[in-house]
């Protein structure tokens, strides 16, 4: 019986330390995919896919690039920001601070598990900025967004 509790009392603590990790992790808003392909790879293919979607690229930043001008680094890191003005327009029309997130940003970084894509959820975007009344494309924007990242993961 005391193994039994002690088992029972183990499972409890257990329980307890990863549900708070697991909802940060939820609530964050951010979504994220890892490819075995170098940040080289990714990038050219992140490249194509926003391309074929007919999305602009605004720019990229070397975050990389930027620290080792002032004597630090990072691992490979780039920020893509980029868009449709047809979707992102009507979603700042409703709610004039979702300008702060748009355009879109994907971020592609190095880690030891391989090159990393990053990029916030819609439905996260849609509850900071306070977007439930306006009928907006969320899911179709999450497909896209999910859609993009596969292609460049290419796994």
């Amino acid at each position: 019986m005391h193994t039994f509790r002690l088992l029972l009392s183990a499972l409890a603590i257990g329980t307890l330390l990863a549900v708070p990790q697991a909802l940060l992790a939820q609530s964050s808003g951010i979504e994220s995919l890892t490819s075995q392909h170098d940040i080289d790879q990714v990038d050219e293919r992140l490249r194509a896919a926003l391309d074929d979607r007919g999305m602009t690229l605004v720019t990229v930043i070397d975050h990389a690039a930027n620290a080792s001008k002032v004597d630090l680094s990072l691992p490979p890191t780039r920020t893509f920001v980029f868009g449709n003005p047809e979707v992102g327009t009507p979603m700042m029309q409703c709610q004039g601070s979702l300008a702060l997130d748009l355009p879109q940003k994907m971020v592609i970084r190095e880690t030891d598990e391989g090159t990393r894509l990053e990029w916030n959820h819609p439905d996260y975007l849609a509850e900071r900025h306070g977007l439930g009344d306006c009928e907006l494309p969320l899911d179709k924007v999450a497909g896209a967004l999910e859609s993009i990242a596969t292609e460049a993961a290419d796994d």
